[in-house]
């Protein structure tokens, strides 16, 4: 058959199934769907996009669903016109009372952009053609979230919204909210938008107990639909969405719409020059401007993705002082930004005013931005999902191509976008990790329960259990939980720390707690105190308050300048870091007050630190296959092969050349093995007799957080064998260990020496102390309600929460099974650290399936230049680095042409 004639025949079918759907819809919801979108929309195949065709008729039909799509498919207005259409048959046959009909809960507070585009509009258009017939429709909507001020809460009471827009945390205080819960008893709708940018954090945790919670409250079980960007697994973000019917029991049913690649991408890598070392820093970064400005000008509207918010900044700032862009055509967006100032530049960008936008990640959610045609990203965004999430923003338009380009500006960069852009165009997304068995999440919800009527304690069990988070949330889990809630502890109350919940048997009638209602010896639970719902509703949510803390000189108190505690989680005693262009060297941390001495020592943390993600761990895995097929190929037919190997459509010429070039090298100065691999580590150990120090460059390619927890693991074994000072610097692709000159390990032995049966308790061990966990446990003891931010009309900073944490910590570290500590450490370990991923690393050493080469080398090897300027600022942005990235380069060429003239000399050859 004929492509002409193919295609005929594909149009035709896609016309049946769309006139399926289309027959699904009220005629005059029908009639503005096809007013809006046209007869046929050949880019599409039909009237719907792929998964408008799948996910309408399950809205019909009142089905769990997962619509899975990329940015700009229109999943969430296929949620809504179905909701919508529904809506409308039930207001001509019964009627519509006065109450919520479908919730729609969405990360963003800013939800107005996506509300007026996927609700307001349909309902306002449908509206126009009702009463063009003489009829009307009273389905209304609105968005209810922290900054609704009271009037028009009492409004939605008075007149209730049918379609309510709202936030995780805000649904919560619904819940516990005496009037307005009675009005979520008719939902049968939930929509919650972006559900992957939640599952993988305690915001997500705290939905999906309250959407437990709702399903036990409303009068039917809601349908729950759940919009996704690319994501994966996705039996996973499945179950997450819907829960199960039962503690222990299988998950509730759920239709899967797997629409991720129903749009076409096109991925490119660069980068500015063929050697991104040896070419001058200003050559490298005009070059990189004038490319940039080049995407900009062939294109309408341009977005840019940093890694950082000061590179957003920078990057804006260049372009206008080396192009002439100015307020008029260009802008910047990013969380640190006010307000007033994020809404101008989103709403030129929505009309299409600006020629170029920079950004973070405040642009990676939220607002349509119909005229971005391209998207640029510099640097690695560290995951898959990540670049796809960004990249989608541009081509907006269903039938557009997705157009975006990765400019890579340094050599572990190019790396992984070389990487990334592969593996996406091959269909592989990164996994989602959802938290598990959080006891501080447990803690507000079984709280929020007590407050709204003493029930039975297996009532309250199977609520939690029932959300995918807490499905193995065991006996001995929940006793560890109600003993914090009942203050079951010596000491707690003189610290006023006070119990928030009763639970006893219902006794016989001269009992104090007997309830009729219930069996005789049932155990209930109920909330303790007469301000026990101002509280929950003033306290309630997971997102925690953070705070700058004053850096002071020990000798003679000299402030000089400040830190956001974020960095604070990357330092321990010893570490070097930048303020002012003077370095200082950390000691301790009290309350908000950091406290250092002056050094000439080596940063060992970057000042953008705290601000970059992390390499996702199924990347990290990935980057190491690439490395392996990497070393095969160059193995069997030199630099030329590689070059065959890596020249595809997602990489430009300059960089394979790039990373010929930097492999190559690799090779040559310090051999194959020195390039890590799945079944391989490789560790150089280095002796720079310049500042007497001795560093072990670790190149386990598994990610930061991963890296974090292991190099905290070595370390404290390294300082308990040297009883020397051991500092550490952290990175995505290794770690490095410094020491004394005077003072030697064996790492390697030191890694095959691990026992991972004991990785969990020595890694917990070696957190005891340090200001990572004392922040860690502030959060959580402000999320468990031991530590209240506002009370009775005031506010307690976050600075005060870390200083009366502080006090607490050492009574909470002396009790047994304290929730809030369990919870500190299991976040740290499991959330933070990826304790899983360090363990199952160990038992592959032990059984010999990983080995450690190591080798001693005068300079650090090409692949560990980024370890050894781990100092260096954002690469867009960093001047400082590359006189000592040069001279590591020369030292790198001088010993690899030494060694082929020795070689020449002991053969007898000529070099040529």
């Amino acid at each position: 058959m004929d492509r002409p004639e193919e295609e005929a025949v594909e149009r035709l079918a896609a016309e049946a199934v769309d006139t399926d759907v289309l027959e699904l819809l009220d005629p005059t919801v029908r009639d503005w769907w096809i007013d809006q979108f046209g007869e046929f929309v050949p880019e599409n195949g039909g009237f719907f996009t792929p998964p408008q065709r799948e996910a309408i008729p399950l809205v019909h039909a009142g089905e769990n669903a997962l619509v899975c799509a990329p940015t700009g498919s229109g999943k969430t207005l296929a949620s809504f016109i179905g909701i919508i259409n529904e809506l409308f048959r039930r207001e001509r046959a019964d009627g519509l009372e006065n109450a919520v009909y479908c919730l729609y809960v969405s990360p963003l507070k800013a939800l107005a952009n996506d509300v007026h585009r996927n609700l307001a509009d349909p309902l306002d258009g449908i509206r126009e053609r009702l009463e063009a017939r003489g009829e009307s429709t009273a389905v209304r909507q609105a968005t209810r979230h922290g900054d609704t001020d009271d009037a028009e809460r009492r409004r939605m009471l008075a007149e209730t919204p049918h379609i309510l827009n709202t936030t995780p945390e805000t649904l919560a205080i619904l819940l516990n909210s005496p009037k307005f819960r009675e009005k979520l008893r008719s939902v049968e709708y939930v929509v919650v938008d972006e559900i992957h940018a939640l599952a993988a954090n305690k915001r997500g945790t705290h939905l999906s107990v309250s959407l437990e919670r709702l399903e036990s409250l409303a009068d039917g079980s809601p349908t729950r639909i759940g919009c996704s960007a690319t994501v994966e697994p996705l039996e996973t973000m499945a179950d997450f969405l819907v829960g199960r019917e039962s503690p222990g029991g299988e998950a509730r049913d759920c239709d899967v719409v797997d629409a991720r690649f129903a749009r076409e991408f096109d991925l490119a890598v660069d980068c500015p020059v063929d050697d991104l070392v040896e070419t001058p820093g200003a050559v490298v970064r005009e070059r990189f401007y004038d490319r940039l400005h080049d995407l900009i000008d062939t294109h309408t509207n341009t977005l840019v993705f940093t890694n950082t918010r000061s590179g957003a900044e920078r990057v804006l700032q260049a372009l206008r002082e080396r192009h002439g862009y100015d307020e008029s055509n260009s802008g910047c967006h990013h969380g640190s930004l006010s307000a007033d100032r994020r809404q101008a530049v989103e709403s030129a960008l929505k009309r299409g005013d600006l020629d170029v936008v920079t950004t973070s990640t405040s642009l990676e959610l939220g607002i349509d931005m119909p005229h971005v045609d391209l998207v640029v990203q510099v640097g690695s965004p560290k995951s898959v999902a990540a670049l796809l999430q960004r990249v989608g923003r541009a081509g907006h338009q269903v039938g557009q191509v997705v157009e975006g380009r990765v400019v890579a500006l340094d050599r572990d960069d190019l790396v992984e976008c070389a990487v990334m852009v592969r593996k996406a165009e091959s269909g592989f997304v990164d996994r989602v990790f959802v938290p598990e068995n959080a006891y501080d999440v447990a803690a507000q919800h079984v709280y929020g329960m007590a407050i709204n009527r003493v029930r039975p304690e297996s009532e309250v069990r199977a609520i939690l259990r029932r959300a995918y988070p807490y499905r193995n949330f065991g006996d001995d889990d929940f006793e560890t939980l109600c003993r914090y809630l009942t203050a079951d502890y010596e000491g707690l109350e003189e610290r006023n720390v006070y119990a928030k919940v009763w639970r006893d048997a219902n006794d016989p009638p001269d009992g104090e707690h007997h309830h009729p209602q219930f069996d005789v010896g049932e155990r209930l639970i109920g909330k303790r105190g007469r301000l026990a719902r101002m509280i929950y509703l003033t306290n309630v949510g997971t997102i925690p308050d953070s705070f700058s803390c004053d850096v002071f000189v020990r000798s003679g108190d000299e402030w000089v300048g400040q830190l956001d505690e974020g960095y604070l989680d990357t330092l321990d005693a010893g570490d070097v870091f930048v303020i002012g262009g003077e370095r200082f060297e950390f000691r301790y941390r009290r309350g908000s007050k950091v406290y250092v001495d002056r050094t000439s020592a080596r940063p060992t943390v970057p000042s953008w630190y705290s601000e970059r993600l992390p390499l996702s761990t199924d990347l990290a895995s990935e980057l190491l296959a690439f490395q392996r097929d990497l070393l095969d190929r160059l193995a069997a037919g030199g630099p030329p092969a590689l070059r065959v190997w890596l020249r595809d459509d997602s990489l430009s010429e300059r960089a394979v050349r790039a990373l010929t070039r930097l492999y190559d090298r690799q090779i040559a100065f310090a051999g194959p093995e020195s390039v890590s691999t799945p079944t391989r580590v490789a560790v150089e150990e280095e002796r720079d007799r310049e500042e007497y120090r001795r560093r072990y460059y670790v190149h386990t390619v598994y990610g930061r957080r991963f890296n974090d927890g292991l190099s905290r693991l070595l370390a404290s074994k390294c300082a308990n064998e040297t009883t020397a000072s051991v500092t550490v610097a952290v990175a995505d692709n290794g770690f490095v260990l410094s020491m004394p000159l005077n003072r030697r390990i064996d790492v390697s032995g030191l890694l095959r020496g691990l026992d991972p049966d004991a990785v969990r308790e020595d890694l917990r061990a070696a957190l005891r102390g340090t200001d990572l966990r004392k922040r860690y446990f502030r959060i959580d003891a402000t999320r468990s309600l031991m530590i209240l931010k506002r009370y009775k009309g005031t506010e307690k900073s976050a600075a005060r929460q870390q200083v009366e944490s502080e006090t607490l910590l050492s009574l909470a570290d002396g009790l047994d099974d304290f929730a809030v500590i369990e919870e500190t450490d299991r976040e740290l370990l499991e959330d933070k650290l990826h304790v899983d991923a360090i363990e199952g690393f160990v038992e592959r050493l032990r059984d010999g399936d990983v080995e450690v080469v190591e080798r001693t080398v005068e300079t650090p090897s090409p692949r560990a230049f980024g370890l050894a300027t781990l100092a260096a600022t954002d690469t867009v942005l960093a001047e400082n680095e590359d006189a000592v990235l040069r001279e590591f380069h020369e030292r790198v060429l001088d010993e690899i042409e030494g060694e082929g003239e020795s070689a020449d000399e002991d053969t007898g050859s000529t070099s040529s």
